[in-house]
């Protein structure tokens, strides 16, 4: 219990940390942008610009991608209401985020979580997009925090979830 709660200051620390920037208007417009840029219908409209490209490859990629997908999501939906942790405005006083969530509960970060099953699956597929592809979701997971709905440690676990699905489904359904 006293690991969790060294955790637990520790990441309100970095989030009040990082909240400071807030005050920056550019900042939050930048990280809206970058936050919506992991909403799922970014998802499902890259869906189906491979599958209709008529190429083999992009419909196998399809097929990996919603299948773990699915898989992903059926985790994330399990540990977020198995944690159920409060969001920053309903764990910390007097704070309020910036965008309304999609849901209640903060644990784990669904958006950096999709965001590195995205990174995971395609830079396997075009490596040479890796590094782009991982920044990218570095930068969903910063911007979750900066517009005040996740924790730092909520980011890290939504993480290590797409990315640990995405080797998952290279190993046991990429051809």
């Amino acid at each position: 219990m006293r690991l969790l709660t060294t955790i637990t200051q520790a990441d309100h620390l970095a989030f009040y940390w990082m909240m400071r920037r807030k005050h920056q208007y550019l900042l939050t417009r930048i990280s809206r942008l970058i936050s919506s840029s992991a909403d799922g219908h970014v998802y499902f409209a890259t869906g189906l610009a491979l599958i209709t490209t008529g190429r083999d490859h992009h419909r196998e990629l399809f097929t990996v991608l919603a299948c773990s997908f699915l898989f992903e999501r059926t985790i994330y939906f399990l540990l977020k209401n198995g944690f159920k942790r409060n969001r920053p405005p309903e764990a910390l006083p007097s704070f309020t985020s910036f965008i309304e969530p999609s849901d209640k509960f903060s644990c784990p970060s669904g958006h950096t979580s999709a965001a590195f099953l995205m990174a995971t699956l395609f830079s396997f597929v075009y490596p040479n997009l890796a590094t782009a592809l991982y920044f990218w979701s570095v930068m969903v997971g910063a911007s979750r925090i900066l517009l005040g709905v996740h924790f730092p440690s909520d980011t890290v676990i939504g993480a290590l979830l797409g990315h640990c699905i995405g080797l998952l489904a290279i190993i046991f359904i990429a051809p």
